[in-house]
């Protein structure tokens, strides 16, 4: 699914997990730490492994072990990152980027 660009990830996070097969556990950063979504996450009988905000006044346990997997996620998508017209956007039409994104992912794919 493709965003605009200005909105913040976690608006997207209960589309994403509709369209999503079940899942086991979700791993995210703090940007997800939100009581909707680990409400969302309960009721589909998923773990979520999301550390807590500071402003929390009591901080929610998760798996440390497994949040040390998300760094994949995030070597991916530097990865995509190096393809210049993924990083900077510059196709102006959402189907333009999304075919240019997918282009990218097949490359490096390929390249692995």
């Amino acid at each position: 699914m493709l965003s605009p660009g200005n909105i913040n990830d976690i608006a997207m996070a209960p589309a994403l997990l509709a369209a999503a097969a079940p899942i086991g556990r979700l791993i995210a950063d703090k940007a997800y730490d939100a009581n909707s979504l680990r409400q969302l996450l309960a009721a589909q009988a998923t773990r979520a492994v999301i550390p807590s905000t500071a402003s929390r006044s009591r901080p929610i346990r998760y798996s440390k072990a497994a949040y040390r997997q998300r760094n994949l996620i995030e070597r991916m998508f530097a990865r995509l990152k190096d393809f210049r017209r993924i990083a900077t956007r510059y196709d102006k039409l959402a189907r333009n980027f999304l075919a240019g994104a997918l282009l990218a992912a097949t490359v490096i794919w390929w390249l692995n």
